[in-house]
């Protein structure tokens, strides 16, 4: 997929093939992994000290937080370098159960999200006929690397020929309000009757910001999906912590000139708690 930057004389694509992991992706596994290692000699007793039924509620509501310092070419997107911070609720209403896994249907609804996006400045080197810088704010880019592109131009009046070169980098940052929903999700909680429990979870809806994002001329409507994994510790039967790492993709479907789509890596932690009978 061709990637896209911003300059004033027009839009530059160019190819960019490299997919990368977000270094804090890797950072989260490691704190996890240590996290498990350190409770399951405990969670492994104390399941041997309780009769076996799930550690699991037939309905199930929670309040949840998700951060994404970074975002990058992960699958889909191309805009790099938003960020991305969410506050919501979830509830999740159990499917079926046996010995192995809890299946839910899972939705959520965020009522804030901040997106952040990049700006830019344009830096104009003019060398003919006289040498002259100019530079001025612009808007958000997808990519932040500086961004050189030479020109030539006659002017039809005088004949005079100005060329030189422009230079678009990232300087300065904004922030966009919005919310957002996903009515479509479904988890799977394995080994739902040890206090301990590993999960996968799918998520589909939309997001609606005050701005287009992640720029100017990409749009305010934009789809989302998102799966992850993590894990859930229950310290009573019908409440629980969760963990998790997802990937999250925003993009407009392209409903708007311009789609560089969105990818990030969140690490989302939310507090759960069951409703009624179990």
């Amino acid at each position: 997929m061709p990637s896209y930057r911003l300059a004033p004389r027009g839009l530059m694509l160019h190819k960019k093939e490299t997919v990368c992991l977000p270094s804090y992706f890797l950072h989260f596994c490691l704190a996890l992994a240590a996290l498990i290692l350190a409770g399951w000699p405990a969670v492994c007793g104390a399941q041997d000290r309780t009769e076996a039924s799930p550690f699991s509620s037939r309905n199930t509501v929670g309040i949840f937080g998700a951060l994404s310092p970074d975002s990058s070419h992960i699958m889909l997107g191309e805009a790099e370098n938003r960020k991305l911070v969410s506050l919501g609720f979830s509830y999740s209403r159990r499917l079926t159960i046996n010995h192995t896994v809890s299946w839910q249907y899972d939705a959520e609804i965020v009522p804030l999200a901040l997106e952040s996006d990049p700006l830019s400045v344009v830096v104009e080197n003019q060398t003919k006929p006289s040498k002259q810088t100019y530079s001025y704010d612009s808007g958000p880019i997808a990519h932040c690397s500086p961004f050189t592109t030479p020109y030539s131009e006659i002017d039809p009046v005088t004949g005079i020929t100005f060329s030189g070169t422009i230079t678009t980098v990232c300087h300065g940052r904004r922030w966009v309000v919005g919310e957002a929903i996903s009515p479509a999700g479904l988890r799977w909680n394995f080994l739902p009757e040890h206090k301990m429990q590993f999960f996968l979870d799918a998520h589909g809806g939309y997001m609606y910001s005050t701005k287009p994002i992640p720029m100017d001329d990409a749009g305010s409507f934009n789809f989302t999906f998102d799966w992850g994994a993590g894990v859930e510790f229950y310290r009573h039967r019908n409440r629980s912590l969760r963990l998790e790492y997802r990937y999250h993709h925003i993009s407009n479907n392209n409903s708007a000139p311009l789609n560089p789509g969105i990818d990030n890596g969140l690490i989302q932690a939310a507090y759960c708690f069951g409703l009624g009978p179990r």
